[in-house]
């Protein structure tokens, strides 16, 4: 008598297991086509930054942006941005912008990995997903053509359009742009319009200590000004980009001094630590300060009689100046 086996197993038949092997297959060419094509297409997708060479923008993705923002809670936008080439932005903020946002900025070639991999590692500490270690390259490009949102997408097209700047422009070129694309308060954009805003000079006319409270703020000038005194953490962080800067000889000694009088510090109070780090933002202070704050006890913080011409930092307005004439409206 003969026994029946049953129906044969899967592994026993090799149609099923020919359609296995051919279902696996087709998900694994998705998995594989499916990032290389959407990256070829986010590639080809991108600006094209060659014009930047000779051309300055007439306007950001991130002012239109603010702009729209203020728009939606009835506000009127207002857009002060004065357009000043590298040689005229005075030396002592360039050194401390690029020491408090991107101290490998003439090393790298758009991107600091190890500062990428301290972000990483922050984000999986904190168990949130906040990206971080961008270095000028990278804010610039998010500055210029896309939205503040936070996506891996938005990351990506980041990181791409960086690359490009790189690659198409020189470091000194990035470094311009950079300095007369960012926020530094509300509605206020560049070095010379944060210049003549919060101090009342040009911004080739910037002190050292000056140039250290416009560089303090960064990345967050609406939620610190560079006339706030009272956190103990930008006072920390000023301390740390003068300390650099005058290990550095970027600063003399006198002008170091300088900047310590003006937060109201002695020598004998600084930190002996060569190289100090740059401090971290408190948790406690996300979501809270304002960048509207008087002037306080420290002396005159205008390069002249800024604040006595009838000129209010608070005051709106809608017109973009450049050293070339007006180029826009907001």
């Amino acid at each position: 008598m003969a026994i029946s086996q049953g129906p044969k197993s899967v592994e026993q038949d090799p149609v099923r297991k020919k359609r296995r092997l051919r279902t696996w297959a087709v998900a694994l060419g998705i998995a594989l086509v499916f990032p290389i094509a959407t990256g070829a297409f986010l590639w080809f997708s991108l600006p094209d930054v060659t014009s930047l060479r000779k051309e300055n923008p007439r306007a950001t993705a991130f002012m239109l942006y603010r702009e729209e923002q203020s728009r939606k809670q009835g506000k009127r936008p207002r857009r002060i941005w004065y357009w000043t080439p590298l040689s005229r932005i005075s030396p002592y903020l360039i050194h401390a912008v690029l020491i408090a946002e991107d101290d490998k900025f003439f090393q790298h070639r758009g991107f600091d990995w190890e500062s990428m991999r301290e972000a990483l590692e922050k984000d999986i500490r904190r168990k949130r997903f906040a990206f971080g270690g961008s270095t000028i390259s990278q804010q610039l490009a998010k500055n210029l053509y896309l939205s503040p949102r936070k996506s891996p997408i938005r990351k990506l097209r980041e990181a791409m359009i960086a690359y490009r700047l790189e690659r198409s422009l020189s470091k000194r070129r990035i470094l311009e742009l950079y300095l007369n694309v960012i926020e530094w308060g509300d509605g206020i954009y560049g070095a010379e319009a944060a210049a003549r805003m919060y101090f009342g000079c040009s911004a080739a006319e910037l002190s050292p200590w000056q140039a250290i409270r416009l560089a303090s703020v960064l990345p967050n000038p609406i939620r610190y000004s560079p006339l706030d005194s009272t956190r103990r953490w930008l006072r920390k962080k000023r301390v740390m980009l003068a300390e650099r800067m005058r290990k550095r000889n970027l600063i003399s000694e006198e002008q170091f001094r300088e900047v310590l009088s003006n937060l109201g510090l002695q020598p004998p109070e600084l930190l002996p630590s060569p190289e100090p780090p740059i401090p971290a933002e408190p948790k406690e202070d996300a979501g809270s300060g304002d960048s509207s704050v008087p002037l306080d006890g420290h002396g005159d913080l205008s390069c002249g009689s800024f604040f006595g011409t009838g000129w209010n930092p608070a005051a709106k307005s809608t017109r973009v100046h450049s050293g070339q004439g007006r180029i826009g409206i907001a």
